[in-house]
């Protein structure tokens, strides 16, 4: 009897020491000890070295890498904003740093095998991510209450959101696919990526109407860009440069029609630089 008594109460020592310990690990995850700041410098650096991995593995192990890459990145940043994430926010506010780090990877195929431009890519990686974690952290905020910060996360993010697309835009031309192929693509990547630079401008909590249809609009024209293009006989760069460029122009005047600036000296600069990219795309296609 004493051996079933002692038994009994090992197991319940057990079963309570188990019980205590798991809840202090649920309290230490989800109530770090340490800055939210600490916490974003611990994902830039897990996720640079994470991306320097993916060169380092075989060229078959490569894409499934990067999709874990992308995927790490989305459940690192929910995490590291958890606090005030709901609804639409989950795919605003963490897409664009999945999309970026999936972008980043992608371009590093297109690169020379060298040390020497794998760090420094990786700096900027580190640079890009850390930088959109302070945005959407604004963001995440701003949707709550006003902040004075709001404009200057607005103008990084759609910055890194141009530099999103150009790097997986750079991959898709570069594998000189079908023209409909290709096309498809950049719909569904401009879409992807302008969707939470357009929904940064209103902050909603639900899918604004007019911020689809504007989404909308604009991969449709991304789209029938990308099919023209596909049949010029334009090196690759470029073609990812002019598409970068109607990205940037497009969703650029976008991003002021919502914020009620789009006035036509704006329109005009846009369209400036459209008309600069257009004549180095003349200039640069072989037309014979």
């Amino acid at each position: 009897m004493r051996g079933i008594f002692s038994s009994k109460r090992s197991r319940q020592k057990l079963y309570g020491w188990i019980s205590v310990t798991s809840s202090k690990i649920r309290t230490i995850f989800l109530h770090p000890p340490i800055s939210k700041r600490h916490i974003f410098v611990f994902e830039t650096v897990l996720l640079t070295a994470a991306l320097i991995l993916t060169q380092l593995v075989s060229f078959d192990l490569r894409y499934p890498f990067v999709i874990g890459l992308a995927i790490l990145s989305y459940a690192l940043s929910a995490y590291a904003l958890r606090e005030d994430l709901d609804g639409i926010e989950y795919f605003t506010l963490l897409s664009p740093i999945a999309l970026f780090s999936a972008g980043v990877a992608l371009f590093y195929f297109l690169l020379p095998v060298r040390w020497l431009t794998r760090i420094p890519v990786a700096g900027l990686y580190a640079i890009g991510v850390y930088a959109l974690l302070l945005t959407n952290n604004i963001f995440n905020v701003a949707a709550i209450r006003t902040i004075a910060l709001l404009r200057a996360a607005r103008s990084v993010g759609f910055l890194i959101s141009v530099v999103t697309f150009y790097l997986i835009e750079s991959t898709l031309v570069s594998q000189r696919n079908i023209a409909l192929y290709n096309s498809f693509i950049t719909f569904f990547i401009g879409f992807l990526v302008s969707f939470p630079v357009l929904w940064g401008i209103e902050l909603t909590r639900g899918v604004s109407s007019r911020v689809f249809r504007l989404t909308f609009i604009l991969s449709i024209i991304l789209a029938q860009v990308s099919w023209i293009l596909s049949f010029l006989p334009t090196p690759p760069p470029m073609v990812a440069l002019t598409l970068s460029t109607i990205f940037y122009s497009t969703v650029g005047m976008a991003v002021e029609y919502l914020d009620e600036k789009l006035y036509k000296k704006t329109v005009a600069e846009f369209l400036f630089v459209n008309v600069i990219v257009v004549i180095m795309l003349i200039l640069t296609t072989r037309w014979r």
